[in-house]
């Protein structure tokens, strides 16, 4: 199974790669596959790639669903 999560970009290296937090965590990943990615904006992110952006709002909510998730499992 693959899985996309939801990054807050906080950090713009050059014009492919970025950092992102990921609950805390601190990623690079690249923006290859993505434009007009801004610091503060969400992507969505696998095996270190951002996908595509995504709207604020919605990747809030996916959030709070991972950390309701992991709250009820962990």
């Amino acid at each position: 199974m693959c899985l996309a999560i939801p990054a807050r970009v906080v950090e713009l290296k050059d014009a492919d790669t970025a950092v992102v937090d990921l609950s805390g965590v601190r990623k690079e990943i690249s923006l290859a596959l993505v434009q007009d990615v801004a610091v503060g904006d969400y992507v969505i992110v696998h095996v270190g790639y951002a996908l595509n952006k995504l709207d604020p709002d919605e990747a809030e909510k996916t959030l709070a669903l991972f950390a309701e998730l992991a709250a009820s499992t962990g």
